[in-house]
């Protein structure tokens, strides 16, 4: 397999969306046992700083380091503190990368998911040479479509990637 260049963080005039670490532990078991990530995305049974620690090692940053992009921690400049993740993911079942992100409660409604995916976006384009870049949401995930919407992307249809859940699929031509 072709090893790529790991990319840098990513800094915006609020944020820094940086590679995850094992020491992210506690706040990855937080924002993935969110009742609203469970709802939307899924169990991930990461439930121990260890399991998350784990699963930043096998999970996240492989696909940095072997297809140059992947799941950024999202991080504020002005604390340092860890808000949320937000990055492309390269699912078999869709012909384009897929952005996605989530963030903590308490941090949704200050305008980093569209801050974080507008800086992913142009990386998207400007690095990776990306012309289209999807994304997906459950049909009731009303906030993830707002943002989405303001990031540009259009719903495009539902469908099923995994054979039973209907998905709606957005895109973005840039």
């Amino acid at each position: 397999m072709t090893r790529v260049t790991v990319p840098p963080a990513i800094t915006t005039a609020r944020l820094r969306l940086r590679l995850p670490r094992a020491d992210d532990g506690a706040f990855l078991v937080r924002l993935m046992n969110d009742p609203d990530w469970l709802r939307y995305i899924g169990d991930r049974n990461v439930r121990s700083e260890d399991a998350a620690a784990a699963y930043v090692e096998q999970r996240m940053l492989p696909s940095f380091r072997e297809q140059g992009f992947g799941m950024y921690v999202v991080e504020t400049l002005a604390r340092g503190d860890a808000v949320g993740i937000c990055g492309l993911v390269k699912r078999p079942t869709l012909t384009d990368l897929d952005l996605g992100f989530a963030f903590l409660p308490e941090q949704r409604g200050h305008g980093y998911a569209v801050e974080a995916g507008t800086a992913v976006l142009a990386d998207a384009r400007e690095r990776l040479g990306a012309q289209r870049v999807l994304a997906i949401t459950t049909p009731d995930n009303e906030a993830s479509a707002r943002v989405l919407a303001r990031l540009g992307m259009a719903c495009a249809g539902e469908r099923s990637l995994d054979g039973e859940r209907s998905l709606r699929l957005y895109e973005w031509n840039g």
